[in-house]
This record gives C-alpha cells, structure tokens and sequence, in this order.
C-alpha cells in the first residue's frame, strides 16, 4: 500500500534534521509549499508526525523549532508499531536475520497459555536471531497465525515478515500492545547474543492486531542490555 504524499516529505525532512541540514529552525511553510509542490495542508500532516516523533516543536509566532537529540544506542519506538528492517533504516545501521527455527504447530494448552491463541489453530513458530553492525543483539520468538499469515517462508522470515504481511498480502497492520520485563538469561541467550558478560535480558512482548481487531502475531524479543534502548515522546495535557 502507498505512502501519502505527507509521509514521504516527513522522512525527508527527519532525514534533513538527522543529519543537522536544519538544527535551529524548519523553513517556513510557504516555502515548504514551493519546494514540495503541495498544499499547506499536506505539509501540517508531515509537520505534525514530526512533532509526535520529538524531532520538533511549533512555537507560536515563530515558526517550528527544532529539538531533535541523536541517540547514542540503537533504538525503538514506544508510540508506534515498528519492524526490525525498519528500526534499522531509521537508525542506519547494518542488519542481519538468522532463522534458527521454522516450524508449524498446533496450539495446545501450553501454547494458549503463552500466547492467548485458541487451542487447536495452527500457527507458525520461528526463531531469529537479529544482528546490528555484526553482533547478535535480540533473538526474536515469534507466533503468527496460519490463517491470517499465509504462506509464510523461511526465506521471508530471513527478511521482513512484516513488510510481506502489509505488501504482499495486503494486510493493515493496525495495533500493538507491549509489555516490558527484565529476565535471568535462558540457554538459547547464552548460545547466540552478545551478552558482554551481563545474566539478564531485557525482555519485550508483542501482541499485534490487524485492522479486523484480530491478534495475529505474539512476539517475545529477547535483547542484549548493552544494545537495549526504547524511546518515546511525551506530551502533558493542559488542565482546563
């Protein structure tokens, strides 16, 4: 599914901020409006996803200012519904996948119990490694629903399921909810992350919902604390 006009000018201006082409002010929306041949309502929409991503701020009478600050670690986003490949063109960093598991299972109460899927439906179990700049970071335990993800492959698993989901089976990945924990090391970490001598790791759960409301995908990613950074951006509403 294309991307709206407004989206591409956003990642090009994020792209302008992150490599400090503007570290003060963004040009003015008139001009804006002449480099990108558009309206100013479509360059509002691209202002305002810069806004919610923390790269800038409107100040009134003055233009938008901007604040962004480059982190030091590779990073994720709270707020949005993000892949791996994608993390990592956003981050510019160099990405590997190992699959080190493809399989096909039948949920069982043991599998209800970890993921919430029905017993008896089939799904798809896969293991990854994920690599950034040649260390192996997160290992990745992913359940997808047969059903809804058909026709899955290891050869797309090696690259982005996510990116097959919404491009090639035309699904609208809409909604994820997460829960963060922080667990003793198992034998799979210590055979395949660079744990640089830490017994922990930083531990997130997906659970991922098309545009129907069904949850099709639970992901448990397993992430070296050296390497483990989400990011967010707050606002504080005003009282009234």
């Amino acid at each position: 599914m294309p991307k709206s006009k407004y989206f591409d000018i956003y990642t090009v201006i994020r792209r302008r901020i992150e490599d400090e082409h503007y570290t003060d002010m963004l040009p003015s929306e008139n001009e804006l409006t002449l480099e990108f041949d558009c309206s100013r309502n479509t360059i509002r929409r691209a202002i305002q996803l810069l806004v919610s991503d923390g790269y800038v701020q409107s100040i009134h009478g003055k233009g938008v200012m901007v604040i962004y600050t480059p982190y030091s670690k590779e990073q994720y986003t709270l707020g949005k519904v993000e892949s791996f490949s994608e993390a990592a063109v956003r981050n510019r960093t160099d990405t590997k996948t190992q699959v080190i598991l493809f399989s096909e299972l039948t949920v069982d109460e043991r599998i209800r119990r970890r993921t919430g899927f029905e017993n008896g439906v089939q799904i798809y179990y896969i293991q990854r490694v994920r690599y950034i700049n040649g260390e192996a970071v997160i290992i990745d335990h992913n359940y997808f629903l047969k059903d809804i993800v058909k026709d899955l492959t290891e050869d797309i698993a090696k690259g982005s399921i996510y990116d097959y989901i919404e491009n090639t089976l035309g699904i609208n990945i809409v909604t994820t909810k997460r829960v963060f924990t922080v667990q003793k090391i198992n034998e799979k970490d210590e055979k395949y992350l660079n744990l640089n001598g830490c017994n922990c790791v930083a531990v997130v759960e997906n659970y991922t919902y098309n545009s129907d409301g069904i949850m099709f995908e639970v992901t448990q990613s397993r992430h070296s604390p050296t390497y483990f950074e989400f990011h967010d951006v707050a606002t504080r509403n005003n009282k009234i």
